[in-house]
Formats: C-alpha cells, structure tokens, sequence
C-alpha cells in the first residue's frame, strides 16, 4: 500500500488547485508523514527530471510539482518556450510514479505556491545550493522552518542540452548551407543606448552579425523596448537576489544554458550591471565583450567619471575589453578618449562619454568578429565562428 493510499487520495488527471494541495499537507502531518515539494518548468522530460523526481520523492510520503505556467515559462526562457503547454506537462507528470501531485503557478517565483502549502520538505537541483537560493523563498522557507534538501543532478542532462542537440541534428540535416554570420547576443540592465547603437549598426551592415536575443536583469527596462522595435527576441533572467551586482549560481547556469542553447558565438554586455562568473566564463571563454566608461586600467569599478574628476585627470573615455575572472582586467580591444573640460561635472563629462561608447562599441563588435573570422579561416579553412 503506498503511503498515499491510506488518505483515500487518489492521483488527479489533471493539476491540482492550492487549496487541494494545502489540505494534501495537512491530511499528512496529521499522520506523521512528510510532504517534498519541487519546482520548475519541465517542458522537456529527460532521464535527469526522472531520476531527480525519483529521489525526491524517497525523501517523503508525497511528492508535490509545481510547474511555472506558460506565460511564467516564456518570460523565464524566453520565446519557443515551454515546449508543451501547462495541461499537457501536468500529465505527463502525473503520470510519473514519483509524482502525486503537480500544480502550476503564474509567477516567476514559487514564493506563492510555498506560503500556500507550507511543505515540510522543500528540494532543488545541484545548480543551488541553500546559500544561493531565490532570496524571498529562502526567507520563507526559513521563516516556515522547512528543510531544504538539494541533490545532485544527472551530468549532461538538461533541458537546453536536449534543445541543443535537437539544434545540432537539424543543422546536419539542413539542405540549406549554413549561415556564416556569427550569432550575437546582448546582455544589458538599463535604457540600452548602446545596445541601440549595436543594433543600428547591424541593421545599416557595418556589423556583420546576427542579433539572436537581447537578455536583461531588469523588468520593464527599457532595453527590452528598443528589442521590440527591431523585432528581436527577449529574455529576462532573473538575477535570484537583491544583492547588487550578483547573479546567484543558478541563474547564472540558466544564463549559460539559455545561451548555450541559442548557439550564440558572441555576447556583447551593453551596461549589465551583474558580475559574470563560471560557467559562463569557460563555456564563451574569449567571447564576451563589455564596455567601461574610463580609459582602463585606470578607474575600473563604478562612478568612474566621479573618480576621474576627483583625480584631476585631463582626459577620460571608454574601453571595449573582453571579460574575464576581475572586475574590468580582461584583455582591451578598443578605447575612444574624451577631454576632460574645466566646467566639467560628472554628468556632463558621461554625457560626451556615451557618445565616444555608441560610435566606438560597434567599431569594436565589427572588428573583433572580423579577427574571429579570420583566425577561424587560417586554422580550419571555415568562414565560421568557433564554437
């Protein structure tokens, strides 16, 4: 008799509300046994979902999914996402040994579904760790007294590892001769001024490139409009914490996925104001390219034009370097130099900076995707982009 069975609480065919799913919880501590909740999407089944599954529901008597709903999906993955819809992954979770309930939420955080039904035990991949949890959920689950357990995922098992194998073997069967256009993707957190710069730029040709997607941190921003306006793809990546300039490590796997996924070639980071780190750094190692409003080495960090007035400095500028493990040291590609006047302020001084950024940040796109495509000519004979 399974652990269920005894609550005369038989499997639903379809999702479950909260209120069925928080009278699930109660009925089981009133019998001494423990409730496992988990979340996500689950649009793609794979080996590693079922093993997981599986686990997670030997640490309890009840296993409880929530899955994002699809509108949560697409703003979380971005367009082409979820691969099934809502009622079709419920289902197919349902019909699961390891799942005993699934209920689907509209937001982009669990935080609802977890003060709804209280779990006893809450579970997470090994893309976190109890640390690097969504803020408001640990702090709930903390203020709930639920344990958090977070177990090992399958190795090479994900959804954006399916997608992009499913990429590649449409690739080779494609009639069609690939495109030699390198696909670039733009990473930024604010109005997106030099992203507009960027985009004009490969729409008159002076970068010969791709735009496959245009990712920010920040709802609502207004890079996401100037997206719109050329009709590109979006994706906001939700940062998991308030704490200024941190990605925690699941967001930042979900960046490498996401990206990964979209075969991008060359991430451009047009005022993204969170610190990239593994395994993005590795997996597009030599490939993504950030602009500095200083003449690096001198005044990395913020408020650099502050700094380059307090230091009584005769000139400033802006620096295209590629990012690496520091805090703006990686290697410089380009630099456009700005006087510094004596009425300058602050923001006087940033408004001719961003000026030298939208004319030199393209010029620098343009030529590092020429030496990329040159270097790749000499030593395969392929005008591609590595990958």
């Amino acid at each position: 008799m399974s652990p269920l069975s005894s609550l005369s609480l038989v499997p639903h065919s379809s999702a479950s509300t909260l209120d069925e799913i928080a009278a699930l919880r109660e009925q089981l501590s009133q019998n001494g046994r423990k409730f496992v909740l988990t979340n996500g999407v689950f649009d793609l089944l794979h080996v590693g979902h079922i093993r997981y599954l599986a686990e997670a529901r030997a640490l309890g008597d009840a296993l409880v999914v929530a899955i994002n709903s699809d509108e949560s999906t697409r703003a979380l993955k971005g367009p082409g996402r979820p691969i099934h819809p809502a009622a079709d992954r419920a289902e197919m979770l349902l019909a699961l040994r390891s799942v005993d309930r699934v209920v689907v939420f509209d937001g982009r955080r669990a935080t609802e579904v977890i003060a709804a039904i209280r779990p006893h035990l809450y579970v997470k991949g090994g893309d976190y760790t109890p640390e690097t949890l969504i803020d408001e959920e640990k702090a709930l689950l903390d203020r709930l007294g639920t344990e958090i357990r977070i177990l090992s995922l399958t190795p090479g098992q994900s959804s954006s590892a399916t997608l992009a194998r499913i990429n590649a073997a449409d690739a080779k069967q494609s009639t069609e001769p690939p495109s030699s256009r390198p696909r670039l993707a733009i990473l930024g957190s604010g109005r997106g001024s030099n992203a507009r710069a960027i985009l004009s730029a490969v729409a008159d040709g002076r970068i010969d490139a791709e735009i496959a997607v245009v990712i920010c941190d920040v709802p609502n921003a207004g890079i996401f409009d100037i997206a719109a306006e050329y009709g590109l793809p979006t994706l906001l990546i939700d940062p998991g914490t308030k704490k200024h300039g941190h990605l925690t490590d699941a967001a930042l796997k979900e960046l490498t996925d996401r990206l990964a996924a979209l075969s991008i070639d060359v991430i451009a980071c047009a005022g993204f104001m969170r610190i990239l780190r593994e395994p993005l750094l590795s997996r597009f190692s030599g490939r993504i390219l950030n602009l500095h409003p200083s003449l690096l080495p001198k005044f990395p960090g913020l408020h650099t034009a502050e700094r380059a007035l307090e230091a009584g400095e005769t000139e400033s500028g802006c620096t295209v370097h590629l990012i690496d493990a520091g805090i703006d040291t990686g290697p410089i590609l380009k630099q456009a130099r700005v006087p510094i006047l004596a009425d300058d302020t602050a923001d006087s001084l940033m408004t001719r900076i961003h000026e030298a950024e939208h004319r030199c940040y393209p010029e620098a796109i343009a030529e590092f995707l020429t030496r990329l495509r040159a270097e790749k000519t000499s030593n395969s004979g392929e005008n591609s982009i590595p990958d």
